[in-house]
């Protein structure tokens, strides 16, 4: 667990109006400066995608009466993949499948990297921690290795491949990024989500998991450039913020089965319990509102959520657990719409689309959160 206590205000003459906080921001805190997104150029409509992966995950003459449900009902409208869909047919093996993952991964991934150093207003050289998360491939020399030389990074830059987050490696990922920056104040640290996740599609695998997998999941990569509070230079449109206050994770005991993958021979086959969205309406909404009374914080400060697009029936127990607004989890929602469930990609796409977007006004208190393999939580306490 990680979590920076904030100090609280104590005026005996006033108190808070509702809306009103009363914390304030550590001193040295972690600056979000950048926040880019890098998405395949082979973009279908869920309706193209229905048949074909039905072609590939059901042996001939099956009932497709399942795989066309799950896909009419995924909240999925279009999607992005690593591939042309003509060409997973031909993968054939886990070989294959990680080769191109490889290939198309560098690709996003130094598009991502490139994008959010541009919006810094930052070098590659400026990078001093480059921390990378994939939960679809895997390599040795790593991602990041691979990327460090690709962009321009110093090589002396401190790197951390991440492998086994899954959906939580955003949330996650920033967090960790945050604690290396308060023992180094003045550095300016990388954190890049790769996830190809059509690539681990199973062939011939008509299990329930593997088709909602099919329906939902879409392919990307993300890079967020944070640095921390004695850090000078840059001069990017959002170096003003948003800045991370606090962090928490929470592990969910007796819960591994529910999330993550079975790896063999073929690969890496998808395990989703559908017991997840129950985890999260009966016992994550104690965990966030515990979490933000620490901070002497409400569900009802928080104007800004920056949720994880787990599924339909995930966005909807995040919701009934938090009590929110009808409204609240829209860019979670309309991400999901989009371009599907990238996994780690998909907060930092989110918060791209709030920075960009939305863009919350000073003082604006946010939450970025996200779930994954364990079974767990990560919850990211913001303020612009």
């Amino acid at each position: 667990m990680s979590d920076m206590r904030v100090p609280v205000i104590v005026d005996p003459s006033s108190s808070p109006s509702p809306g009103q906080c009363r914390t304030d921001l550590p001193a040295a805190a972690t600056t979000i400066a950048a926040v880019s997104t890098a998405l395949p150029p082979y973009r279908y409509a869920q309706d193209d995608l229905t048949e074909p992966i039905g072609d590939l995950c059901l042996p001939p003459g099956a009932d497709r009466g399942l795989l066309r449900r799950l896909h009419a009902s995924a909240g999925v409208r279009t999607r992005h993949l690593a591939l042309p869909i003509e060409r997973y047919a031909d993968l054939g093996d886990f070989g294959r499948s990680n080769d191109a993952w490889m290939a198309a991964g560098l690709r996003l991934g130094e598009e991502a990297l490139t994008g959010a150093l541009k919006e810094a207003g930052l070098g590659p050289d400026d990078i001093d921690l480059l921390v990378c998360a994939s939960i679809t491939g895997v390599a040795a020399p790593s991602l990041d290795a691979r990327l460090a030389g690709r962009t321009g990074m110093r090589p002396d830059v401190k790197r951390l491949p991440v492998f086994g987050l899954g959906c939580v490696a955003g949330a996650a990922g920033l967090a960790r990024v945050h604690d290396y920056l308060r023992g180094h104040p003045g550095h300016t640290a990388a954190l890049l989500t790769v996830e190809l996740c059509s690539l681990t599609l199973q062939r011939r695998d008509a299990s329930r998991a593997n088709l909602v997998a099919g329906a939902l999941f879409g392919d990307g990569a993300a890079a967020l450039i944070a640095r921390g509070g004695g850090s000078r230079g840059g001069a990017g449109p959002h170096t003003a913020g948003p800045s991370v206050v606090a962090t928490r994770s929470h592990l969910y005991p007796d819960t591994e089965q529910l999330l993550g993958w079975d790896i063999g021979a073929s690969g890496f086959r998808v395990v989703i319990d559908a017991g997840v969205p129950g985890i999260v309406r009966d016992h994550f909404g104690r965990h966030v509102r515990a979490f933000l009374t620490d901070h002497g914080l409400t569900t009802d400060d928080i104007g800004t959520w920056v949720c994880h697009p787990g599924g339909p029936k995930v966005l909807s127990a995040v919701s009934d657990a938090l009590g929110l607004s009808g409204d609240a989890l829209d860019c979670a929602w309309r991400s999901l719409e989009t371009v599907g469930n990238l996994s780690s990609v998909s907060v930092l796409h989110i918060l791209q689309t709030v920075r960009e977007e939305r863009r919350p006004g000073p003082g604006t208190w946010g939450v970025l959160l996200a779930m994954g393999p364990g079974f767990c939580s990560e919850l990211v306490l913001l303020r612009w």
